[in-house]
């Protein structure tokens, strides 16, 4: 305490002239309007930039749980986007121009990703506990990405777009000329849809979707642009080098789609087949 006063008699003048000032600029700013709005918005200024800092670092830790509240929040949208009204769910999407069948959305994020091997695969955190099985469908809202293969509780793999061992119905979004859609290892970027017509009419930059045709995903789901095409060595058939919509080299967010009609539909076949 003996310091703290010695220290104000010490600098009582230095002091007082700044307790001085500090009254004047006070009074100045009171009696004065323009100095007064200088003032207010000068504090503004100052404060603002503190709160936009401290909130900026605030969504900054928070992007996570947002990016997750929004892919619920698209898997929803995706869910009423083919929906008749008097059906309407949140966690299914029904195919109403495509025979009623129903497809489940689940939101997935992607903990590894392979794209420069042969037989490419993504480990996603989504698994047994998810409800997830072997043969859902995968994709990201720019398009088609995978089939998933194995399962744990918590985790499962997907047999990506990139890798020898998947083939996938395809077509032109134009038409419904199908085939089926691999991969030459040569390019990520770039797959090829197989055992197109050769009456089919082919353009640069024509869009290829899902056919539809196997239980795996919905039909329209997007998969890239046709960047070449050549008949094959008989000429009776294209193959169609397709450029993804997917950047393969840079996939984090995902849909997992399951086909809820799935079992009854393979048991139907099935039993077709037998007889």
């Amino acid at each position: 305490m003996q310091q703290i006063i010695k220290f104000f008699l010490r600098n009582k003048t230095f002091l007082l002239y700044f307790l001085l000032l500090f009254m004047s600029i006070i009074f100045t700013i009171q009696s004065h309007s323009y100095h007064k709005s200088k003032f207010i918005n000068s504090a503004n200024f100052v404060t603002g930039g503190v709160y936009n800092s401290a909130n900026n670092l605030t969504v900054y830790f928070n992007l996570e749980s947002q990016n997750l509240m929004l892919q619920e929040e698209n898997a929803r949208l995706n869910s009423l986007i083919h929906t008749p009204n008097d059906t309407i769910n949140s966690s299914f999407i029904t195919d109403s121009i495509y025979g009623g069948i129903n497809y489940k959305f689940t939101p997935a994020r992607v903990i590894k990703n392979s794209y420069s091997v042969k037989n490419n695969v993504l480990l996603i955190n989504r698994g047994k506990r998810d409800s997830i099985k072997q043969d859902f469908g995968v994709i990201t809202p720019k398009g088609i990405l995978g089939i998933v293969d194995q399962t744990s509780h918590k985790f499962a793999t997907v047999l990506s777009i990139l890798n020898t061992n998947i083939k996938i119905s395809a077509q032109l979004k134009n038409t419904n000329h199908f085939g089926s859609l691999m991969w030459d290892t040569q390019r990520p970027q770039i797959v090829q849809l197989n055992e197109i017509s050769k009456i089919a009419p082919l353009k640069k930059g024509d869009t290829i979707v899902t056919s539809g045709r196997s239980v795996i995903f919905p039909k329209g789901i997007p998969v890239g642009t046709i960047e070449d095409y050549r008949l094959d060595s008989a000429e009776n058939f294209y193959t169609i080098d397709v450029k993804l919509f997917n950047d393969m080299t840079n996939i984090e967010y995902v849909y997992i789609i399951e086909n809820v009609d799935k079992s009854e539909i393979n048991s139907l076949l099935k039993t077709t087949n037998e007889n």
